[in-house]
């Protein structure tokens, strides 16, 4: 019984991979035309992945403020900047600093 459970959980995390794709998909999409929907849809992204356990993918993990959960693109409601080796992204919505760091090449 519990090798059955296992299997559902597995089958369960990847629709939830798949949807939090979507997700982010979507708020592309829209994020010219209602800026809030798009912060909406990265919340019910967020939501899913905590709920399921899930690390965010690498290509989502820069696309949302992690403080406010708006959805980001980059000059339009954040500023770019580079840093002592890393990259700062500063959230016009809750005027809040998020850093990564710089790969070496």
């Amino acid at each position: 019984m519990a090798r059955r459970y296992a299997k559902d959980k597995e089958k369960e995390k990847e629709i939830a991979k798949e949807h939090i794709d979507e997700l982010f998909s979507e708020a592309e999409k829209v994020f010219s035309q209602a800026p809030g929907l798009s912060d909406s849809y990265v919340k019910k992204a967020r939501d899913i992945q905590m709920k399921f356990k899930l690390k965010m993918p690498g290509e989502h993990k820069r696309k949302f403020c992690k403080h406010c959960y708006a959805y980001i693109v980059p000059s339009v409601n954040c500023r770019v900047r580079i840093s002592g080796g890393k990259v700062v992204y500063y959230c016009l919505a809750c005027r809040k600093f998020m850093r990564f760091p710089l790969k070496n090449r």
